[in-house]
């Protein structure tokens, strides 16, 4: 079995999980603090990637991204960037198809917490981004490492949107969802059942440490 389509599915989901964390969190706390029809048009587009077929996503990436199409043209005549078969595509269609996966866990969370906690900390002085570091952070910690164990696991079993904008280059975009279908499509049924394995078991260790984490966080007072 190779290896390097695991290991570059266990990059992809590193790169876009650390990457979603600096967007979502601050996304998160904007959109939790309620508002108008913006605010939910924008989160409805966040939410779509749910319902939506992958493949479909993928197929408006690619057009979107294609050096024949305007955005795609213009990014790779002025700033020399190609998003199409890339690693940089798989980072940035992974962002948007796992980003309910960050916004969600976290939104929730914070609008839970009592009020009474953010206006405490403004009376003491803090501004509102020291409050929301320092005070309201630290309360839904439980909630942030959900969506960062959900939105790696998500990233590391993509499919339809990195076969679309990545295709199947080995070392570069094959990652390990594309040896299984790769494998199987191969008649190689042995080596598609050891990736798959290999899959399952990562999942499965991650989700399972995030219930024990989150049990043992809901005997917290504060949670």
């Amino acid at each position: 079995m190779d290896w390097l389509p695991i290991l570059l599915s266990l990059k992809l989901a590193a790169v876009t999980t650390a990457l979603l964390l600096v967007i979502g969190l601050p996304l998160a706390y904007w959109l939790s603090k309620g508002g108008g029809i913006f605010k939910v048009i924008l989160e409805a587009l966040i939410t779509v990637p749910l319902v939506l077929p992958p493949s479909v996503l993928g197929f408006y990436l690619l057009l979107a991204f294609s050096p024949q199409h305007g955005l795609g043209g213009w990014l790779q005549r002025v700033f020399h960037l190609s998003f199409v078969f890339s690693f940089q595509g798989l980072v940035l269609a992974s962002i948007i198809y796992s980003l309910p996966f960050m916004i969600g866990p976290i939104k929730s969370a914070l609008q839970q917490l009592p009020s009474s906690l953010a206006q405490a900390s403004y009376t003491l002085g803090k501004t509102e981004r020291q409050t929301f570091i320092h005070v309201l952070l630290p309360n839904i910690r439980a909630s942030v490492f959900t969506a960062m164990i959900m939105t790696f696991a998500h990233t590391l079993g993509e499919f339809g949107v990195v076969l679309m904008i990545g295709g199947n280059i080995p070392g570069v975009t094959k990652v390990a969802s594309i040896a299984v279908y790769d494998s199987v499509e191969g008649m190689d049924y042995r080596t598609a059942n050891h990736y798959s394995l290999l899959l399952f078991g990562i999942t499965f260790i991650m989700v399972a440490t995030m219930f024990i984490i989150n049990r043992r966080n809901a005997k917290s007072p504060l949670e």
